[in-house]
């Protein structure tokens, strides 16, 4: 909090990396993301009611005079109506809550006359013009000058919104009409609940991840418990404890008992297609589903809370955070981390569910990772990459709203805070509401009853609070005994299923063809696709591309086998296009005053040494070139020898470049971007080609920064003259850095301020470096991609088209198909969990991307029902490519 204060303020987050603050249209854009961001003093606004909860009542004051003071809420700014209502809104609410709390107490806050909710007002009369529509959901963006639909609003355009964004606004509302007396707020975030829970699925009872504002179509039909739906559940539930409407009870009630049907396959949470809940849609699940657990305790249901807990903390420790997704194997999907605190909210809700110690624990272990790993000079920084360790110049407003306050409240005792937190709900976003507000300005009559109704087994509400012998067991070891099954989830992979095709192999008519083993210039293969309804067209690129018309095939049987063929190769080509991907590496800052702490992303070169393979890294001093553009004989070389070379991209080929600074004497060397403003933030990662030639001469690590991290170094270079760097596959302990010398993992608390760490260096030969190595052959989907500028040459492949040529045919492209030999099995979605006694391990060389798998079982299918199946699974295929968290 100090940082901020002192290096960003009165921006809406700070940059932990490069020590100031990000507003908006001054940084690269980086989508939708930005638009939480607002002018208003993001994180000071979200992290108020922190401030009181950590006991810094002073600081609060001062913050709230600050908000009051400085804050302007009608700025000519797009926002996200639904990060606007949480974070901002919730967070003048929150504040309000705990001053006028403190005013009662009569020490702190006696000057305050409710001024921020006179803001938290303003704020909700700028939201409700995104309701201007017939369904009643809200748009997704407006103006906070201009409103929506206005000529220079710059929004209203849009026809989607995601169900979480709609469905996210009851409490925030609700207290803001409970609060002000103004009812319009309460019946605007009804309707949206309303209009939700009609367009339901009926026979699943499942909503989906996006939906038509203007229609309530369905656009996204695969439905989960994680982004894009995850706090609608949540407000439904919380709605109705604040609330006290029973209707809210009896929609989540419906809801949680599809989600236990059709969604939990513990300790798993996988999503589903809402008109086909039998039918996985993914085989990953992303961070945000990590909140449940602490939902599933409010619910009273500890069991399975205790399962998927257990199994989200055991990927934790595999890789130090939980990244943004991870397949059902519990390798990384998406590598990220940008300190989320849902993890967190559950461990806290566990251990006042359960008294147990355990998890006490798992905080320390958060605790411990976020000082090893994320604290930097000004604050703590998102992961980019938890295999490298790579930082990310962004510290999100949650983490001080959410993560500071879950971890403090999960080890204080009654007696370290100053009011009773049992007295208020926390809102999605941590927000603390007074549960007072249920029988304050009741200007809402209960009307809307839940329609349609259907009365559920009772047996699936045993555990329903307040059910205190079951929820509260009077067993010390009742958790653990849940959770010792699950011990060896993640490091054990369960071996896999057999599919359909590979069982034929054993038994019964063997497949005509494998896609594996297809060859585009065999005849007889040609003729088998052909017999298949599968045909061949020759691109003018040189790849071919296969069709498939299944009313071509000679019979149903060859129609079924075409469709597996097709499937087969979707998976395989997908599987070619990651193993020609090479993994980020880091380059990290070991030198005064940053010890390790800064890890910047990098990109990895086809040549010179394998980072992998040399698990020590490169370690040296860095010094610029000169010519910079490393594009002729070093002039400096007394400079770099000995040393990474830094040097600019362009003008010569970088493996021009690598000879050059090689022959010179350095034993490393770092390309800088030189477009100006390029950021691993928002640009792919970038991998460096040879020229052609064989580069087997080229001995030295080489790697690439985009032109914000190479800045980071060029600016340490500027401020402390001698900066050291390692280059790395992955970020190292600080304990191997400095040879049995670390910094101390200081306990975290609300000042930020920089330590003097010259002085702090101590032994610690109790720590001992986590060995295990997070799998480095993985990539993120889109994360290659190679832009070539004046005669840098680019071998990246262009991505090969995996969707249907129409809508009754299915079709693949490929390159060098003759060739084809993938260098794995083909993938098959594992079981969620391991029986006890059946764990293997099972070492994973790659990642496979997990596309469109059809599950086949020993019934032969109908011909229409083969191709609706097909059809589905393509259209989720499509939906999980576009997906972003």
């Amino acid at each position: 909090f100090g940082s901020l204060q002192e290096h960003a303020y009165p921006a809406d987050e700070l940059m932990p990396l490069t020590c100031r603050g990000r507003v908006r249209g001054q940084e690269p854009s980086r989508g939708d993301v930005d638009d939480a961001l607002g002018k208003f003093s993001l994180t000071l606004i979200d992290t108020l009611d922190t401030l009181v909860v950590l006991n810094k009542t002073k600081e609060f004051e001062e913050a709230v005079k600050k908000v009051i003071k400085d804050v302007n809420l009608d700025n000519d700014i797009v926002v996200s109506v639904f990060e606007t209502n949480i974070r901002v809104l919730g967070g003048l609410l929150g504040g309000h809550s705990v001053a006028i709390m403190l005013k009662e107490k009569g020490e702190y806050m006696q000057w305050y006359s409710g001024e921020l909710l006179h803001m938290a007002k303003e704020l909700g009369y700028k939201l409700l013009p995104a309701f201007n529509t017939t369904s009643g959901l809200p748009y997704p963006r407006v103006n906070l000058k201009f409103g929506v639909r206005h000529p220079e609003a710059r929004t209203g355009t849009e026809t989607d919104t995601c169900t979480a964004c709609a469905g996210t606004l009851i409490l925030e509302f609700a207290a803001l009409s409970r609060f002000t007396g103004t009812s319009i707020f309460e019946e605007y975030a009804r309707k949206a609940l309303d209009f939700i829970w009609e367009k339901r699925q009926r026979s699943s009872n499942l909503v989906g991840v996006t939906i038509n504002i203007h229609t309530g179509d369905w656009v996204r039909k695969d439905s989960g418990v994680g982004a894009g739906i995850d706090s609608y559940y949540e407000y439904l539930l919380k709605a109705y404890v604040l609330l006290g409407d029973d209707s809210f009870l009896e929609r989540f009630n419906t809801h949680y008992d599809a989600i236990m049907r059709y969604i939990s396959q513990p300790p798993l949470l996988l999503d589903v297609h809402i008109h086909k809940p039998m039918l996985n849609a993914r085989t990953w699940m992303d961070s945000l589903l990590a909140f449940f657990p602490g939902l599933q305790v409010l619910k009273g249901d500890i069991r399975p809370a205790i399962e998927t807990h257990e199994m989200l903390y055991q990927v934790i420790k595999k890789h130090n955070f939980l990244p943004e997704a991870f397949t059902t194997d519990f390798r990384v999907h998406w590598a990220q981390h940008p300190l989320r605190p849902e993890f967190a909210e559950s461990t806290y809700f566990l251990y006042k569910a359960t008294g147990d110690p355990y998890y006490l624990e798992v905080g320390k272990t958060l605790i411990e990772n976020l000082n090893k790993y994320a604290r930097v000079p000004c604050g703590f920084a998102a992961m980019k990459d938890v295999r490298t360790g790579s930082h990310e110049d962004r510290m999100d407003s949650f983490f001080l709203a959410e993560m500071f306050k879950y971890l403090y409240l999960l080890f204080a005792d009654k007696e370290d805070m100053i009011f009773d937190i049992e007295d208020y709900i926390f809102t999605t976003e941590a927000h603390l509401l007074p549960l007072w507000l249920s029988t304050t300005n009741q200007t809402i009559s209960k009307k809307n009853t839940t329609t349609e109704y259907t009365e559920l087994d009772d047996s699936n509400f045993d555990w329903t609070c307040p059910n205190t012998q079951i929820l509260f067991p009077n067993d010390p070891m009742f958790a653990q005994s849940i959770r010792e099954p699950l011990k060896n989830v993640v490091d054990k992979s369960c071996p896999r299923g057999i599919s359909r095709a590979e069982e034929s192999l054993g038994s019964g008519p063997k497949p005509p063809l494998r896609a594996r083993d297809f060859m585009a210039s065999n005849p007889e293969h040609l003729e088998i696709l052909k017999k298949m309804g599968v045909s061949l067209i020759h691109l003018k690129d040189g790849r071919v591309q296969l069709v498939q018309h299944a009313v071509q095939a000679a019979s149903s049987l060859d129609a079924e086998d075409g469709l597996r063929f097709m499937q087969e190769m979707i998976e395989l080509s997908s599987q070619q296009q990651k193993e020609q991907q090479l993994p980020p590496r880091a380059v990290q800052i070991v030198s005064h005053p940053f010890f390790g702490r800064v890890v910047l992303t990098a990109g990895p070169a086809q040549f010179g040494m394998d980072l992998s393979k040399h698990k020590a890294g490169t370690r040296g001093f860095v010094a610029t070139i000169k010519p910079y553009n490393g594009c002729s004989e070093i002039t400096n070389p007394e400079a770099v020898k000995e040393k990474i070379a830094l040097m600019q991209r362009g003008q010569c080929m970088f493996a021009e470049k690598a000879r050059n600074i090689q022959k010179a004497g350095a034993i490393g060397g770092i390309v800088i971007d030189d477009n100006e403003g390029s950021s691993s933030d928002t640009a792919p990662l970038f991998q460096m080609a040879g020229d052609g030639k064989n580069t087997d001469d080229i001995t030295i690590p080489m790697l690439f920064l985009f032109n914000k991290e190479g800045n980071i170094i060029l600016d340490a270079i500027r401020e402390y003259e001698a900066v050291e760097v390692l280059l790395s596959d992955k970020a190292k302990d600080r304990a191997t850095i400095f040879k049995g010398k670390m910094i101390p993992n200081y306990i975290i608390d609300s000042n930020l301020e920089m330590e003097n760490m010259d002085q702090k260096l101590s032994e610690n030969d109790s720590h001992k470096q986590n060995s295990e190595e997070a799998a480095s052959a993985s990539q993120d989907v889109g994360a290659v991609s190679e832009e070539p500028e004046e005669g840098e040459s680019s071998d990246a492949t262009d991505p090969d088209s995996l969707s249907p040529a129409n809508a009754d045919s299915d079709s693949v492209s490929f390159s060098n198909q003759d060739s084809y030999v993938p260098g794995t099995d083909e993938a098959s979605a594992p079981e969620p969990a391991c029986a006890q006694g059946d764990s293997q391990p099972q070492e994973q060389k790659t990642e496979t991307e997990s596309t469109s798998k059809v599950n086949w079982d020993n019934k032969v299918q109908p011909m229409e029902s083969i191709l609706a199946d097909w059809n589905e699974d393509i259209e989720a295929f499509e939906m999980m490519e576009k997906d972003e968290l």
